[in-house]
This record gives C-alpha cells, structure tokens and sequence, in this order.
C-alpha cells in the first residue's frame, strides 16, 4: 500500500503530470528541455524529475554537466496499468498538445545551436521558451 501511496501522491503535482506527459512522447529530454517548456528552475525542474525517478518510473543519465531523464520500464502491475490510463486520458485534454507543439518547437530551436546556457552562464532556455506559445497548465488556464 506504500508504493501505491508514493506512486499516487508524486503524480498529485501538475508539473510531475506535464513532465510526465513530455517524457511519454519522447524518449529522452534534458532537464533544460524540461525547464523551457514548464518555464520552472533548474532545481525545481530536478526536484519534480527526481520524484518520478523515487517512485521508479523515470531514470536519468549523467553526460557531463547535463542529466537526461526518460521513463523506465515499470515492473508494478498497479503503477504500470495507471500509466497507460494516464496516457489514454491525457492525449484527449485540449491542453496537452500545445505542451507538445511548445516542446517541439524548443527542441527544434536547441538543434540549430542553442544551448542550455549562453557564454555568460546565464539559462537561456527560460528566454527561449517565452518566445513560444503561453504556458498552459492542465487545468486549462494560461497564467
């Protein structure tokens, strides 16, 4: 019942589900991938990866500076049969294509030379990010 508990309670948090909801669409992502699209920090963009990794449904790799994370196959009958629930359910919210399309578009930015930080070692993909669509939330508002 405690895995059960952990599984359910990491997956309360709305930035957890729209990451998780990145990672179900693509293989691997860079936590600066992550802070572009949910226009969040470094560390909270860590913190939020770093619990879908404890609950075991993500893993990360270390390449240099930068960690990638991607979802690991799920040996938990009750997380795995959720998770496939949870995808069923998320590609029909009207939210959860422009997150997406936002991510599409930061990544195909990214491939034409811009990096996760610019020569002054300032996060440029919170900047990059903002000349995309609005950030939407799950709930379908636009802050």
């Amino acid at each position: 019942m405690k895995a059960a508990a952990r599984f359910f309670k990491a997956l309360s948090e709305e930035s957890r589900l729209k990451m998780l909801w990145l990672l179900l669409n693509h293989r691997e992502l860079c936590v600066c991938d992550v802070m572009a699209v949910l226009e969040i920090t470094q560390s909270k963009a860590s913190r939020h990866l770093a619990a879908l990794r404890h609950i075991g449904i993500a893993t990360d790799r270390r390449e240099g500076l930068w960690a990638y994370y991607s979802l690991r196959p799920v040996e938990d009958e009750l997380a795995r049969d959720h998770l496939k629930l949870l995808r069923k359910t998320l590609v029909s919210r009207p939210d959860a294509k422009p997150l997406l399309e936002k991510l599409d578009s930061w990544l195909k930015e990214k491939s034409r030379g811009e990096s996760c930080v610019n020569d002054n070692g300032i996060e440029s993909s919170k900047r990059k990010a903002r000349a995309g669509s609005g950030r939407a939330s799950f709930a379908g508002e636009t802050r």
